[in-house]
């Protein structure tokens, strides 16, 4: 299929773990049943991913962030009849996940957004979660630097 015929979504997340081993995740509120995703969402036209990042952990956490490095880039391609927008696209999401750290800031809630809470959990606990696969991509990423650190 050629780049023309599908739709193309570039996305920044950050993988925020505190000074006792917790993970940083948000719920996502659009699917029928709500799950558990990594912070940070779509990147928009004038910014750049990295902008982008630290405007999306402050909107759906609450807290301001100072990014790391960047940990990988993620591929997910949604079939068309499996979008949540009515179109006969598939889209390609691109998602570019950042280690951060949290440097100012109060956990607060998104008010009107696509997800309604954010919430540390211990990395542990994350397994029993409903999840988005994002959530283990990220956190494989994340291991995997540790590694190579």
């Amino acid at each position: 299929m050629d780049f023309r015929d599908y739709d193309t979504r570039l996305a920044a997340y950050g993988v925020v773990l505190d000074d006792r081993g917790r993970i940083l995740l948000a719920l996502w509120n659009e699917p029928s049943e709500p799950l558990w995703t990594m912070p940070g969402g779509g990147v928009e036209l004038e910014e750049t991913a990295a902008e982008a990042c630290v405007r999306e952990l402050r909107e759906e956490t609450g807290y301001d962030v100072r990014l790391g490095r960047l940990l990988g880039v993620d591929s997910h391609v949604v079939p068309a009849d499996a979008r949540r927008s009515t179109t006969t696209r598939p889209l390609k999401a691109l998602r570019l996940v950042f280690e951060a750290e949290v440097v100012g800031g109060e956990l607060t809630q998104e008010v009107d957004g696509t997800t309604d809470e954010a919430r540390w959990f211990r990395l542990d606990e994350v397994t029993g979660l409903p999840r988005v696969p994002l959530v283990d991509v990220a956190i494989g990423l994340w291991r995997a630097g540790r590694a190579d650190a």
